[in-house]
């Protein structure tokens, strides 16, 4: 048996105490750790013969190393892995949703939004992941600052589910000075639909009788993202 093999089953209290993955984020920084050893803190205890850091690399290799693409899949994915029960999987999924919230705090609250790719930074790491579309508008003040995100729809995007009134609601309650829309692609292709065009128009048509300017539509895909103003289109 190989030296390799034989690391690889070690439990985790029968490492040395300056390889264990607690000791090395306690000592080091979460910053020294690989990913699979910040997978391991996240499920705790080992399961049978398999240590938690061997359960880590199973559930990152099962993802092709990708952690979006790990948080982009179902719980049930993760407990068909051995070793992954439900609160694991359910642990994991809530360790990357809270990177994703964190990755969203990472704008000044009080800065405008001026651009489209300030759009994309503020909804990216919630959207461009999500296995469905979701509609949002951002609610902007007179300074182009955002007042408020409200999300409209979830599921798939036509025109008879994006109601005016219910994208217009919170931005008249919030005496908006403009709003801004945006939704994703699931498919990570941020062209815009047919029904992308349509509800686009609609919704630009009934900003100017309010008197509630949309400024844009960012559709957030994966990676990269259009804007409608940027492409002319509004």
């Amino acid at each position: 048996m190989s030296s390799q093999s034989i690391r690889k089953a070690l439990t985790i209290r029968e490492m040395p105490a300056s390889e264990r993955p607690r000791e090395r984020l306690k000592h080091l920084g979460a910053q020294a750790l690989t990913t699979a050893e910040l997978l391991a803190i996240v499920l705790g205890t080992g399961s049978g013969r398999r240590s938690t850091l061997d359960v880590g690399q199973a559930i990152l290799s099962s993802a092709g190393g990708s952690l979006r693409r790990v948080a982009s899949q179902p719980v049930a994915a993760l407990t068909a892995l051995d070793g992954v029960g439900t609160a694991r999987a359910l642990a994991v999924h809530a360790a990357l949703e809270l990177g994703r919230r964190a990755a969203t705090e990472g704008r000044d609250e009080g800065a405008p939004v001026r651009s489209p790719r300030d759009v994309y930074a503020l909804f990216a790491p919630r959207l461009e992941d999500l296995p469905v579309e979701e509609f949002h508008v951002a609610v902007l003040d007179s300074q182009h600052r955002l007042e408020r995100d409200v999300t409209v729809t979830r599921g798939i995007l036509n025109s008879s589910l994006v109601h005016p009134r219910e994208v217009f609601r919170e931005a008249i309650a919030e005496r908006a000075a403009a709003i801004i829309l945006v939704h994703n692609h699931p498919s990570g292709d941020p062209a815009p639909s047919a029904d992308d065009r349509t509800v686009t128009e609609q919704l630009a048509a009934a900003g100017r009788l309010l008197d509630i300017p949309v400024h844009d539509h960012v559709i957030v895909g994966r990676g990269r993202y259009m804007s409608f103003a940027e492409a002319g289109l509004l």
